[in-house]
């Protein structure tokens, strides 16, 4: 396999709005430039990226894909990442591992949702950034407008490289505005440009299209701005050294365009990548103690894995970038992330699903190793005694969540093996198994998310699953104080059982959980019997008084009772501290409580008073709101029943331009018919087992 150096590698990053054409961009890249023998399309199912059988089911991007290519002397490595919200940690994975972007947005449609998204994740990471205008062959592509709303969203750096010649079914060329030559491209063919002349009617407009640019050029450099000032004008040499500088620096957004679908516009754009975006070499990562390391050729391996590919053939292959050094077969690394040593089997180089072997992954470059103990997505392989780690990305906490149980019994352990397994795999999705509902639950980005993970689980582990509402984890408590005799006694053929206690229960400041004093004086009740009676008291807050749910907050004190010398025990007197504790909360006005969440919504300024008066119909109280730029950002408590599929609904309310994050705040009385509800529904679940 052909080695490059660093500098002469791009790892490119193809981000943007779901089905703005990222697949069939990366599918003519590759065509174009040979790396593989024919153009496939994502409605014939047949791309090169999208490989998995859901992704082809669905004809959408569910995982990244990755996939290499050379051109003009230099390895191009493509990370093809999802555009639909709920694979947002695949492009933010993606995103660790990139030095440049190419965002792509429909000709016909302009910004979008996605757009916007992707471009605040890649304005955080600095990365310089190519557009690309798609699909310019469809009806009511429009290369002005989107311009247009480029400028008006990302602001004034962002240019025209290139101007199409005609849209829809007249596209046919493109106008280079840096040589000022106008090309016709060959439709459905290998990426051929012809040379031809400027139309008349796009002369002027290219002119002064290329004006603007060359100013955003000069603007790179001050010498050059000098100079500009002077004359209105640079050199040729000059003007593609300030625009290669202004791209490099993120102070230029290059905006080009192309037909995918039909082989039209890739060979300009692989041009753009080589001659604008940085190459490897300028590559770095942060370590967990802030230090920062550049792409080095020389020294101990450092890699850091950003995907897990399962391959049924050779198991789980980790996607790697190498910051340091070379990875070569049978090497002895360490994973310093785990602490725990690691031995790499084979090294390959991936055109998406298929693979090619590599002798050697060197710094700059993208590769994947197999037969990996325990190394997981996020971990870094470096040598032991330099314990460097390489700071894991912040991905976005679930914003949905679900229980899930197997439909036929006995496929728990199957199920729970799988579970961990995609988990392993997707860090964005989390699994808890919670004790207090009985219920195993499961949390993603989003109900599509947790479709797939359903759908995983059956394809490759061979369970099919159900999904349900999870239940609410309510808690009990008091209002006001009380007291109240427990006495248990039970008189049969032999020893008989007896044990008489008075408690007095209070309410805690909230958080405080439960208090257990022995205030018992004279020996009424024997010491050696107080434990036993707290045990009584705390089993019987576990299990609940009103409605099953856990009792928290509450101050218990013995203080009084009686004891038989032959007939009491501990049991005896466990059972009479559970009987006093039930009594004595009947007469403390008892309530449940609810857990509620701090929300944080973001949503366009013309969403939010619909979103706002959505959440106050959730029993939401809006705590403030704040602008960011041209989204406001609504922050909110709200009881956590009734967030259910809240993410979907808030999607589908904004036109798929909502987000939100969640975190438990605090538990709050459920109001009084709420409460009501719950609490005979539970009584009619325990009449109902006890027939």
């Amino acid at each position: 396999m052909k080695q490059f150096p660093a500098a002469q590698i791009r790892n490119v990053a193809l981000v943007g709005h779901q089905e703005s054409g990222k697949t069939m961009l990366s599918e003519s890249l590759l065509y174009t430039a040979g790396a593989i023998p024919r153009l496939g399309r994502v409605e014939d199912k047949n791309t090169t990226m999208d490989y998995d059988s859901e992704e082809i089911a669905r004809g959408i991007s569910i995982h990244s894909g990755v996939a290499h290519l050379e051109h003009a002397g230099t390895k191009i490595n493509l990370i093809d990442t999802p555009g639909y919200e709920d694979f947002v940690g695949d492009v933010l994975l993606g995103l660790d591992v990139a030095e440049g972007a190419v965002v792509t947005l429909r000709a016909d449609a302009g910004v979008e949702v996605g757009t916007d998204r992707v471009w605040g994740f890649l304005r955080d990471r600095e990365l310089p950034t190519l557009f690309v205008i798609s699909r310019m062959d469809k009806e009511h592509a429009n290369f002005d407008n989107c311009l247009t709303q480029l400028h008006e969203h990302f602001g004034a750096g962002v240019h025209a490289l290139q101007m199409p010649i005609g849209s829809g079914e007249k596209f046919r060329g493109v106008v280079d505005l840096v040589d000022m030559k106008a090309y016709e491209l060959e439709k459905d063919g290998k990426g051929a440009a012809k040379p031809i002349d400027i139309p008349a009617d796009l002369k002027e407009k290219a002119k002064a299209l290329r004006r603007e640019l060359m100013e955003s050029a000069a603007e790179s450099d001050e010498a050059l701005m000098e100079k500009y000032l002077e004359s209105e004008s640079l050199s040729e040499e000059e003007f593609r050294t300030g625009l290669a500088a202004g791209v490099k620096t993120a102070q230029i957004f290059p905006v080009l365009c192309a037909s995918p679908a039909h082989n039209m516009g890739a060979s300009p754009i692989l041009d753009a990548i080589v001659k604008y975006l940085p190459g490897a070499d300028s590559g770095k990562c942060v370590t967990t103690d802030g230090k920062v390391i550049k792409t080095e050729a020389n020294g101990t391996p450092l890699a850091y894995v950003f995907k897990n590919i399962s391959d049924p053939h050779v198991g789980d292959m980790l996607v790697v970038r190498v910051f340091r050094g070379n990875l070569t077969p049978a090497l002895d690394v360490y994973n310093t992330s785990r602490s725990h040593a690691e031995r790499l089997g084979g090294l390959f180089v991936l055109e998406g699903k298929n693979r090619q072997d590599a002798d050697k992954l060197q710094a700059g470059d993208i590769g994947a190793l197999v037969k990996l103990k325990s190394t997981k997505v996020r971990d870094t392989l470096a040598d032991k005694a330099s314990g460097t780690v390489v700071k894991p990305t912040s991905l976005p906490k679930p914003s949905i969540n679900s229980a899930i149980l197997p439909v036929a019994k006995g496929d728990d352990e199957k199920m729970g093996t799988g579970l961990h397994r995609i988990m392993d795999e997707d860090p964005t999705f989390e699994v808890t198994p919670s004790a207090e509902t009985h219920q195993t639950l499961i949390a993603g980005q989003g109900e599509l998310h947790l479709e797939i993970i359903v759908h995983r689980l059956k394809e490759r582990f061979g369970v099919t699953v159900a999904l349900e509402k999870p239940r609410i984890p309510y808690r009990e408590t008091i209002r006001r104080p009380a007291e109240a005799q427990g006495r248990h006694k039970k008189q049969t053929g032999g020893r008989g059982q007896f044990g008489d206690v008075w408690l007095k229960i209070e309410p805690l400041q909230r958080g405080k959980q439960f208090e257990f004093v022995d205030g018992v004086v004279g020996g009424v009740v024997p010491g050696k019997f107080i434990p036993a009676v707290e045990k009584g008291v705390v089993a019987t807050m576990e299990m609940g008084v009103i409605a099953g749910y856990p009792m928290v907050d509450v101050k218990a004190t013995i203080y009084d009772g009686s004891y038989h010398t032959v007939d009491s025990s501990e049991q005896a007197f466990k059972t009479a501290g559970s009987l006093a504790f039930r009594a004595a909360v009947e007469k403390a006005n008892p309530v449940l409580l609810e857990p509620i969440v701090n929300l944080q919504v973001k949503v366009p300024d013309e969403y939010m008073g619909d979103v706002m008066g959505d959440l106050s119909g959730r029993r939401g109280k809006i705590s403030g709101t704040e602008n960011q730029g041209r989204f406001a950002v609504i922050n909110a408590q709200v009881p956590m029943a009734e967030l259910y599929k809240y993410s979907t609904h808030l999607r589908s309310m904004t036109q798929g331009r909502g987000s939100h994050s969640r975190e438990f705040s605090h538990y709050e009385e459920v109001p009084r018919e709420i409460a009501e509800k719950i609490i005979a529904d539970h009584k009619a679940q325990v009449a109902a087992e006890h027939k």
